[in-house]
């Protein structure tokens, strides 16, 4: 198995690399509501990479990839929140600084970053279509796909920390009622641009 760590590392990394809806949530959650919020949400996305793999080594990965009906109500599921949290940033960005702040609830940004995570259709196909490559017949399949699975979960969450810490340094900007209302309008098209995105992106015609 040790053989095949460095190639699934390195897959790891692209795939991670590669803007995408987890990229791009983090990154206009963390503009716009800051750096706590934004490792809130890195944690839930985590957890829910982690339950993914979890249940994939189980066998229901497969079963969801394999059944239309499940995965397009995964699908249109992520969808569907995704275009809420458009709607939620577009409405924060309408309250009061104090308000707002008053507010936040690092729980609220772990369950939201969780629930976009296990409606993200893309992240279970990973654990499904390309993992079980990595997997070698000279060992134990359900330690391998463990290992394997908290090698990505680790390297996903390091990726996301660093985009929120970077992301993060623009939040200050946002002071101003003005401009947080006029970024609350960008932000809500950003997360419903991610939204299509994921729709056109996770099409299957069966």
């Amino acid at each position: 198995m040790q053989s095949a760590i460095l190639p699934f590392v390195l897959t790891s990394l692209a795939i991670e690399l590669t803007p995408g809806p987890n990229m791009g949530y983090l990154a206009v959650l963390s503009v716009e509501r800051g750096r706590m919020a934004g490792l809130a949400a890195v944690g839930g996305i985590a957890m829910g990479l982690l339950v993914l793999g979890l249940l994939a080594g189980f066998g229901l990965g497969t079963v969801v990839s394999q059944t239309r009906w499940l995965y397009e109500s995964v699908r249109w599921a992520g969808v569907a929140l995704l275009l809420w949290l458009a709607w939620d940033s577009y409405r924060e960005a309408r309250r009061p600084i104090e308000t707002e702040a008053a507010s936040r609830n690092p729980w609220g940004d772990f369950g939201r970053g969780l629930a976009t995570n296990l409606l993200n259709p893309k992240a279970a196909v990973f654990y499904v279509a390309v993992l079980p490559n990595f997997v070698a017949s000279d060992y134990p399949v359900g330690r391998q796909s463990l290992i394997l699975t908290l090698i990505y979960v680790g390297i996903a969450t390091l990726i996301h920390a660093a985009i929120v810490l970077a992301a993060s340094t623009l939040q200050p900007l946002l002071s101003s009622a003005m401009v947080r209302r006029r970024t609350g309008i960008v932000f809500a098209l950003l997360l419903a641009a991610i939204a299509g995105w994921v729709a056109i992106t996770t099409h299957r015609s069966w």
